[in-house]
């Protein structure tokens, strides 16, 4: 059986010649302080922006306006995150055991930190285009929806909004099932007593979203049959 790393260069598309540099993106500073992926992250961020950045100029016809809130959007921490468990970020990453005892490897903030050292690391062993290519690859489906309507709220403020009209408040629950390279969660919404809708996605954030989403769908249907 593979080891993560190595499932992980795979699901990510990068086979690393370097294995040093891999390994120092892999290692959170929990697990050695002094070889941490800090400062790669640091870079992975700039590669991120500036190859999502280029791909909207070179491939979209909106104003600046427009593309610097799908920019925004995509390279989020709970973008970020969405992408580290699809590729299997928290197998792989290297923490201690106090981290990994208090769910270190499900922690948003890690995931996403240590994909940016990641991008930074594929930067440095394989160039520009190296980067480029896995920037692209896992980030076209998240471009491609954010891009249709960028300036849109997300689904749960304005599922939130839509209920305080009738003084409710949405509840949410969720749960995750798989292992963590390929973990599914499934979410509910409801409000006033009745689950109002449900979704499923790569992380709770996004399960969520598609659970409000339903809602709000449910809540214009029923207004529709009531007008």
């Amino acid at each position: 059986m593979a080891d993560p790393p190595t499932v992980l260069e795979r699901a990510l598309g990068h086979t690393f010649a370097d294995r040093d540099l891999l390994q120092r993106a892999l290692t959170h500073r929990s697990h050695d302080p002094e070889a941490s992926n800090e400062r790669l992250e640091f870079l992975g961020d700039a590669v991120l922006e500036f190859v999502i950045t280029t791909h909207l100029y070179s491939s979209f016809d909106r104003d600046e306006g427009e593309m610097t809130k799908v920019r925004i959007s995509v390279v989020s921490q709970d973008a970020l995150e969405e992408v580290a468990r699809a590729v299997g970020v928290g197998e792989a990453v290297l923490l201690d055991a106090g981290e990994q005892e208090t769910g270190g490897r499900e922690k948003s903030s890690i995931l996403a930190d240590t994909l940016e050292a990641l991008l930074g690391a594929v930067y440095l062993d394989g160039g520009l285009e190296a980067a480029r290519q896995v920037v692209l690859a896992h980030w076209a489906p998240l471009l491609a929806a954010r891009s249709r309507a960028p300036g849109e709220r997300d689904s749960k403020s304005r599922l939130q909004e839509a209920l305080a009209r009738s003084g409710l408040v949405p509840a949410y629950a969720s749960q995750g099932e798989g292992p963590d390279h390929a973990r599914v969660f499934f979410a509910t919404v409801s409000a006033g007593g009745r689950v109002l809708g449900s979704g499923t996605g790569t992380s709770k954030k996004a399960a969520e979203q598609v659970a409000a989403r339903s809602a709000l769908d449910l809540l214009s249907a029923e207004g529709a049959e009531g007008a």
